[in-house]
């Protein structure tokens, strides 16, 4: 509750949310003012074999690719708590290489 005291997304700027489990890895770009997903992607979306880093730069590059298909460039960044660090980081980078601006 604290992240979301500060962020907050719209249609033109959405947030990209991020939950990690275990075994996956997950993000979805929200419109806090509809309460509407507009994108999601996730772990088990990808084919990508490795390290749980590797798969979440790939989560992030779909993540990317699907916003820009849904015309969105620009996003608000919401790590859910997370450190900024590991899978996070990965997935942070991912998007960004794949065009998405934080």
């Amino acid at each position: 509750m604290r992240v979301r005291k500060k962020v907050n997304g719209t249609a033109e700027r959405p947030r990209l949310s991020v939950f990690r489990s275990n075994t996956s890895i997950y993000c979805q770009l929200i419109d806090d003012l509809t309460g509407h997903t507009l994108a999601a992607a996730d772990s088990r979306e990808t084919a990508t074999a490795g390290t749980k880093s590797e798969q979440a730069k790939a989560v992030g590059q779909l993540i990317a690719e699907k916003a820009r298909a849904a015309g969105i460039e620009k996003v608000v960044f919401d790590r859910g708590g997370y450190l900024y660090h590991g899978r996070v980081k990965s997935l942070a980078e991912g998007a960004r290489e794949g065009g998405l601006q934080f």
